[in-house]
């Protein structure tokens, strides 16, 4: 298709497509059987071109998007693929890549522990790979570690963890307070938006250059207040 022709120099860090349309719905697309009984469970035709062509750019329906989980999901991978990419444009070095991968240590593990085990094990693996291969394979796994819902599970193991970084510099009273209030979200009373402040909030008073550049702290500008739904 020349229209995904054209996108190859575009530069894109995600596509958002038109729910149901014969050829830029996802998923639930009406399709005709021989019998002439419609089923709705097709892909368009479009759609399942660009995801062929472009295999880890993210991609979602704009009817999902009203769903506030889906939609941060979504915005996520597209900040995500852009920091790939970028990291790529220079070309790809095992330093760089451990570099990146470190920084996404606790991202990943707020959607797959199995997946960032993979990636792990990739990394520490690099020489054994050619450039390309590890690109193409490292790209795949990272991307379709994102994909995977984050829980509050998996949120609230990782906030745990940070808190390791904080005993030392914590008094009882401050420590029982982030525990409580991650205890609060893992319940659902509130936003994941909420422990993560307080959390920030104390680890700007500890210096540790691992944390400071985890993407997990700011995956996505504050703006747009991904976090602030329960």
């Amino acid at each position: 298709m020349k229209s995904l022709d054209a996108l190859d120099n575009a530069d894109l860090s995600g596509t958002i497509l038109k729910s149901e349309s014969p050829s830029c719905g996802m998923e639930r697309v009406r399709v005709y059987r021989p019998s002439g009984i419609p089923g709705k469970d097709g892909m368009g035709i479009f759609a399942h071109t660009l995801t062929d062509r472009f295999p880890l750019l993210p991609t979602e329906e704009e009817g999902r998007l009203h769903d506030p989980g889906l939609r941060e999901n979504f915005i996520e991978r597209v900040f995500c693929y852009r920091r790939w990419r970028d990291m790529l444009a220079g070309g790809l070095t095992r330093g760089k890549l451990m570099a990146f991968h470190t920084a996404h240590k606790l991202l990943l593990l707020a959607h797959s522990p199995k997946h960032y085990a993979e990636l792990g094990r990739l990394v520490a693996n690099a020489k054994d790979l050619t450039p390309r291969a590890l690109e193409a394979r490292y790209g795949e796994l990272f991307m379709a570690a994102l994909k995977v819902k984050g829980t509050a599970k998996k949120h609230t193991n990782v906030m745990h963890h940070l808190l390791g970084y904080l005993k030392r510099d914590l008094d009882g009273r401050d420590k029982a307070e982030l525990l409580a209030v991650i205890a609060d979200y893992y319940r659902g009373l509130v936003p994941l938006v909420v422990p993560l402040t307080l959390l920030k909030h104390h680890l700007a008073r500890v210096e540790v250059p691992y944390l400071r550049d985890q993407i997990y702290l700011n995956p996505h500008p504050k703006e747009l207040m991904l976090h602030n739904h329960v």
